[in-house]
């Protein structure tokens, strides 16, 4: 089965993108996306992050970055996620404000699943595609990141090899959530 999925963090930088890599490297029909209001990347401290508006390119973060200071966000892996990010697409795309539909979709942290919730909840049921709503808790960093994006090509890979998904899916997340021991959260929703 051919499925769309879209893969969601908050920002759309660092999980969403890694598991955008891994997927569309393996031949997945996927998009990624983030549902923050803003997108924010660690600053010179806790309390000064970098902050901006979705719809700014990779690219310009990239430059913004490297101007305030290179040899810091390229010592912090900034500046090679963003590198990878503008070589995947051109800039950082809200869940909300698109008007793909997909089949499944794939959250990195609860919180942003809450927000997939909220805005279907506010939004959806206007036609009768399905859409599948599943969150596997990824901590923020380069290395979690990557762990997820193989845990999502993982859960990927099993869905479409499902011959009847609606039916088939809850034993399915249950097998997946005991083999990865982590928890699995499922949502059936409509657009």
């Amino acid at each position: 089965m051919d499925l769309k999925i879209a893969v969601v963090c908050s920002s759309n930088m660092n999980r969403s993108m890694e598991a955008h890599a891994r997927l569309k490297k393996k031949g997945f029909n996927v998009s990624s996306f983030g549902t923050g209001d803003k997108i924010k990347l660690p600053g010179p401290a806790i309390n000064q992050p970098n902050v901006y508006e979705f719809g700014t390119t990779y690219e310009s973060i990239y430059q913004d970055l490297s101007r305030k200071d290179k040899a810091m966000y390229k010592q912090n892996g900034i500046l090679h996620m963003l590198d990878r990010n503008r070589k995947i697409k051109l800039r950082p795309e809200r869940l909300q404000d698109t008007k793909e539909q997909f089949q499944v979709i794939i959250t990195a942290e609860e919180r942003v699943y809450d927000q997939v919730l909220d805005h279907f909840s506010l939004n959806g049921n206007q036609e009768e595609n399905l859409v599948h709503v599943i969150n596997i808790d990824i901590q923020d960093n380069q290395e979690e990141a990557t762990i997820g994006a193989f845990l999502f090509h993982e859960l990927s890979e099993m869905l479409v090899a499902s011959e009847d998904l609606d039916n088939e899916i809850d034993e399915m997340l249950q097998d997946f959530e005991s083999k990865c021991n982590r928890s699995v959260l499922h949502s059936v929703l409509f657009y």
